[in-house]
Formats: C-alpha cells, sequence, structure tokens
C-alpha cells in the first residue's frame, strides 16, 4: 500500500504530464490566445522543476495566479460560467494544480479533474472520432493512476497500458446496462441551453442574388430522412423551408407575421417519413410540400412553416406526414393577398413594363404563366453557381441583359413579373433532392441542395407551386444539382460524386455518423421506452428502471467479483517462486529432483556435482532467484531476466 503523502517520482510527473496533455489538447481550439499561452508555462515549469528536483513554488504565488486567471477569464467571456468560461477556467485551474503537485494524493486529486475535462469535450463535439479520441485519454489516465500504486517494482508503462485497457473492458457491461436503463430525461445527451449550438448555418431570413449559390459550396448536412415506405420521385422531393414575402427590390424577406389555417385537402395517399434535423440555430423544420401534421414542440403558420417553439440548437428527431397533391390557400386571406401583390417604387421598371404588356395579351392567368415560363425556356437563359454580378436593378439586369443565375434569380425575377402582372406570389426556399444512402436506406439532404422557387395564386386553385428554374434546367429537378451545373462550376465532393468508390466510403462513413446520432446521442426517452417495450417491459416508470437497473448491475459486478477470484485463485502467488518451481521441474524430469527440505544454494551445488555442463546456467538462475526471494532485488528487469533463463533453460 502507498502512503498518500509520498512524493511523486519523476516518471509520475511524466506520466501525468502525457495524460493531461492529451485530455486538454482538444480545446486548444477554443480556448483565448493567453489562455494556451498560461497554461503551457505552468505545464512547462512543472515539468522542469521535477526533471531538475527543484523545489515547487509557493502557495501564495499560485493564489495570486489563480486570482488572475479567474480575472482574465471573466474579461474574456464576460462570466466564469456556461461552456467556454467554464471549460476556460477548468483548463487554467488544472494546470496550477499540475504546479504545486507534490505528492500521490496530489497527483490522484489531479487525476480525477482529468476525467472530468474528458467529459467537456463532449459539450462541444460528440463525434464517432472524438468518442474514440476520449477513450484513448481514458486509457491512458488511468494507466498513470494505477502508476501511483505500486509502493516497488513498477512494471513498464505497456503493461499498466495494458491493466488499465483490461479495467475499462470490464466496465463495459455495467455501462451498457447504465446507458440502457438509466431513467432519461428530455434534451440532449450533452449540451447547455445557452450554447449548445454547434450546427452549421443554412438558409437564412432573407434572399438575395447569390445568397443560396453560395450554399452549394458546403456538403454539410441539413437533415436527414427515413421513409416508411418507398422514396418519391425526386422531382416531387421539395421541402419547404422559410417562404419570403417582402420585396425591397432586392432583397426577398419572410413575413414577421402569423395566423392560422386549416390543414389542406388532401388528394391521393399520405407520405411518412422521420426527419433529423441538424442543428441550423433557427426556428424553422422541414417538411415535404406541403405538411399534414405539426411535429411535437412545433407549431404551423398560415403559409406552412413549420416552427419549432425554439431555436434548433441541437440535433432534432420528428416523425412528419405530407400531401404531394394537397391544394391550399382557396379562401387565402386577402391581406395576405395584398401583401403578396407589394412590389417597391422606383424599383426594377423594365421587369414591371414587361409584365405589365404580357397582362395585356393576356387577360387569364394561367395563359400569363405560361408565358413567362415559355420566356425562361427559349430566350438563352443560363443555369449556373457563378452568375455576374447585379447592380441596382437586379431583376431587370437578370432579364435583359446576363440572363445567367441560379434559382434565387429565376425565382425573384418570375415572382416580381407575377405580381407586376397583377398575380398574388410568394417565394418559397428550402432544398430540393437529396442523396440516397443505400447502406441506410435513408435520404441525406444537404446545404447543397438549397433551392428556390415561387408560389402563386389563383383563383378557385389556390397556391400553386411554380419552380421556373426546373423550365431552363430540367435536370436540376430529375437528376440533382451535379446534373445540372456544368463541370467547371465548383460543387463539393460528396455532391458531384465523381469518383464511386470514395463516395461510397464517404456513404458508409455517414451511415455509421447516422447510426450513433440516432442511437446514443439520440436515445431518448421515447426510444428508451420502445427498447424495453420490445423485450416486453411496458409501463417503464422511473422507480421500475431503477430496480431493473440495480438488479442487473449487482448480477454484472457479482460475475466480474466471483471470476477475479477464480482468476486469483489459479494465479501462482509469486511470480518469482513460479518461475524457480518450473526450473526445478526441468531438472526433475532429467532424474535430478529437489528434495522439500533442500535449500536452493545446497540443491544448486548437487546439480552442479552431477551435471558440470550445467553449473553457469544454474548457477545464474538460482543467483537471480536468490536475490528476488531473499535480497534486496525489486527490479522488473531482473525479474524478466529469470523467467527468460528459465525458459531457455534445458537439461
Amino acid at each position: 500500500m502507498t502512503d498518500p503523502r509520498q512524493p511523486i517520482a519523476w516518471r509520475h510527473v511524466a506520466y501525468l504530464l502525457l495524460s493531461l496533455t492529451m485530455v486538454a489538447a482538444p480545446h486548444v481550439f477554443y480556448l483565448r490566445w493567453w489562455t494556451i499561452a498560461l497554461v503551457s508555462a505552468l505545464i512547462a515549469w512543472r515539468a522542469y522543476l521535477g526533471y531538475a528536483r527543484l523545489a515547487l513554488p509557493s502557495r501564495w504565488l499560485l493564489i495570486l495566479v489563480a486570482l488572475g486567471a479567474t480575472l482574465g477569464v471573466f474579461i474574456s467571456y464576460r462570466t466564469i460560467f456556461g461552456r467556454d468560461a467554464g471549460v476556460a477556467l477548468l483548463v487554467v485551474m488544472l494546470g496550477l494544480k499540475f504546479l504545486e503537485t507534490r505528492t500521490l494524493r496530489d497527483a490522484t486529486l489531479l487525476i480525477f479533474l482529468g476525467y472530468f475535462l474528458v467529459i467537456t469535450n463532449f459539450l462541444r463535439d460528440q463525434t464517432i472520432p472524438t468518442g474514440f479520441y476520449m477513450l484513448a485519454c481514458t486509457l491512458v489516465i488511468t494507466a498513470t493512476m494505477i502508476s501511483l500504486h505500486y509502493a516497488r517494482a513498477e512494471p513498464a508503462f505497456r503493461v499498466q497500458l495494458r491493466m488499465a485497457g483490461v479495467l475499462l473492458a470490464q466496465s463495459v457491461p455495467l455501462m451498457l446496462v447504465l446507458f440502457l436503463l438509466f431513467p432519461r430525461v428530455p434534451g440532449p445527451l450533452w449540451g447547455m441551453p445557452q450554447d449548445t449550438f454547434a450546427g452549421t448555418s443554412g438558409l437564412s431570413d432573407t434572399m438575395t442574388p447569390g445568397s443560396l449559390s453560395k450554399l452549394t459550396l458546403s456538403d454539410a448536412v441539413a437533415f436527414r430522412v427515413k421513409f416508411e415506405s418507398s422514396l418519391p420521385r425526386r422531382r416531387h422531393l421539395y421541402w419547404r423551408g422559410p417562404v419570403m414575402w417582402d420585396f425591397d427590390g432586392r432583397t426577398w424577406s419572410v413575413a414577421r407575421f402569423f395566423y392560422n389555417t386549416p390543414l389542406p385537402k388532401t388528394e391521393g395517399e399520405a407520405v411518412s417519413y422521420e426527419v433529423t434535423l441538424e442543428p441550423h440555430n433557427r426556428r424553422w423544420m422541414f417538411a415535404l410540400d406541403i405538411p399534414g401534421k405539426v411535429p411535437p414542440l412545433a407549431f404551423i403558420s398560415g403559409d406552412f412553416q413549420i416552427y419549432a417553439n425554439q431555436p434548433v440548437k441541437n440535433r432534432v428527431r420528428y416523425d412528419m406526414l405530407s400531401y404531394l397533391n394537397a391544394s391550399y390557400g382557396v379562401s387565402e386571406n386577402r391581406f395576405a393577398l395584398r401583401r403578396a401583390l407589394n412590389l417597391p417604387a422606383g424599383t426594377n421598371p423594365r421587369a414591371l413594363e414587361l409584365a405589365r404588356s404580357l397582362r395585356e395579351k393576356h387577360a387569364d392567368d394561367l395563359p400569363l404563366v405560361e408565358a413567362v415560363l415559355r420566356m425562361f425556356r427559349d430566350q438563352n437563359f443560363f443555369y449556373t453557381l457563378e452568375p455576374p454580378l447585379l447592380g441596382d436593378h437586379p431583376v431587370d439586369e437578370f432579364l435583359f441583359k446576363t440572363r445567367a443565375g441560379f434559382c434565387e434569380h429565376f425565382a425573384s425575377a418570375f415572382a416580381v413579373l407575377m405580381r407586376g402582372a397583377g398575380i398574388p406570389a410568394r417565394i418559397v426556399t428550402g432544398y430540393q433532392g437529396g442523396d440516397m444512402n443505400e447502406f441506410g436506406n435513408y435520404l441525406i439532404v444537404r446545404q447543397a441542395e438549397a433551392h428556390a422557387w415561387v408560389e402563386i395564386w389563383l383563383r378557385d386553385r389556390g397556391w400553386v407551386r411554380v419552380d421556373p428554374t426546373s423550365v431552363v434546367s430540367p435536370l436540376r429537378v430529375d437528376s440533382g444539382i451535379s446534373a445540372a451545373v456544368p463541370a467547371t462550376d465548383p460543387l463539393p465532393f460528396m455532391v458531384r460524386g465523381d469518383i464511386e468508390w470514395l463516395r461510397r466510403l464517404r456513404l458508409s462513413w455517414d451511415f455509421m455518423a447516422n447510426s450513433w446520432n440516432q442511437w446514443v446521442l439520440g436515445y431518448t426517452p421515447e426510444r428508451q421506452r420502445w427498447l424495453l417495450g420490445s423485450v416486453g417491459i411496458d409501463n417503464a416508470t422511473w422507480q421500475k428502471l431503477t430496480a431493473i437497473l440495480f438488479f442487473l448491475a449487482g448480477v454484472i459486478v457479482a460475475t466480474l467479483t466471483a471470476l477475479a477470484l477464480r482468476q486469483l485463485r489459479r494465479r501462482v502467488r509469486d511470480p518469482v517462486n513460479a518461475a524457480y518451481l518450473r526450473f526445478c521441474d526441468k531438472l526433475r524430469r532429467k532424474g535430478l529432483s529437489r528434495d522439500p527440505t533442500e535449500g536452493p544454494v545446497d540443491y544448486a551445488r548437487r546439480v552442479e556435482g552431477s551435471r558440470p555442463d550445467l553449473k553457469p546456467a544454474v548457477a545464474a538462475i538460482t543467483r537471480l532467484y536468490v536475490a528476488l526471494r531473499y535480497g534486496t532485488e525489486r527490479g522488473t528487469e531482473a525479474l524478466m531476466d529469470l523467467q527468460r533463463r528459465v525458459r531457455q533453460f534445458s537439461a
């Protein structure tokens, strides 16, 4: 048993330095520069003092540094609470504790702080690579803790790593039971309410020329969808998001009003599916056009935008129902229709003049719509991710000069022409299409598939979707964006997918990441109830879960204890004695048995007299055995030398 007041050796300082550096390294990307410099200086200072065997600094100096660091954290983050400030303060205090570590008790406390710091890494990233890296950190920290509890004959660090691996493996059954049965609480597995957002920004509540085309440069996942039945045709995969009503001549923006609306009249079969939405720090949720239900903790607006009650700062999974052939808005609010006709004065005059001339030629709405779509199709309009820059009258310049644009250019120009001709119009932004992952049979919708289309209001029909981009580039809707744009336009690899084997590798990795998200990070109370119900445990209250948890935990602990005791009984009490007994057994098989009352030295003399050829080997083994068994030799190298000589000995 080691004395907790015993000073730690230099090797223990090195082990602590390795383990704590590993666990703190991922935070370097998020800490302030002065924090990194301070902690690095503290760690280097302690390493130098331990190597040179110099006295550690006084406690008063450490207190002053701690107060200064706390003040620095408060100034940098305007608080000492929360994820960022809390982690920064913890890393600084870890460096200070390392600097004052003198005894084994201090080192043990530092290791416990290291375990806690492992948890803080999951507040920022919960991916599979992070999990494996933190497992490696835990393995090194545990090996360091094992090294502190050797009173003598401490084995090599690789042996301690192997022992730590065995301990962690033994904890896996208990860990699984705790994970599966511990009563869950609503919300994310990891995170803090005020700063859990770590997602990639996607669609905005405004749309200007070029805003959506920038999203095509990102292959970040917006959401994943798993359909209960067959996948609808790609041309039906319009994922409804923010709806733009207001236009200032250049920028479209989301309306700041909400009103209730009845569910749409439906035709045909409903499509059921499950959406796993990545965090985007906005309130909108996505569904196939047009949604037929509202997810929990959400509501639907009059223009069929689905809004979460709070910004989506964590991954959200919800079941949805949609109707691909729904009609809605026949009795639309007259104030909404008036808003859908507003155009700013003095902007895009040529476009408005074109709209008026079209109205003069076509008294009915449908022929006018067909005329505009025919213009887009026949007059050499071009679909591209790199459209020219537009000036003060972007719609005019696009229609009569550049004629090259992305979906927002076509949608904006079409909506302005409709409004100018007296047809209410609004722009819907969202995503179109998706990439099927055959490994998990689910659809991946990426930021690169961001899209904009138009809804116009027709008497007796209500709101009707019109996608002018599909007229200019039918491949965009039928085959996806990679087939619609030229090969010279920039697209992320996962969207372009030119190298098939690499694409399949990325899809298989996405399948593993999605499974991790669904079953580990997304192990919600609902999923826990489903899992328990599938094994016959219905109405699982927290009292019932606690009783089952304690029972299974007791069974696991009892089983592991019984296995450990059984292994202990089988194990030879002393490895030194075990090696010597193997040596004696080899001599016994050659007729040189040892008498039970015969000491090792006398036995060696008798063997040497009978077999002079064995004298060097017998003398060396006996000398090592006596030194290890009765002398002052305690080194691991001497024991390994004895075992090696016995193994090589042949009579």
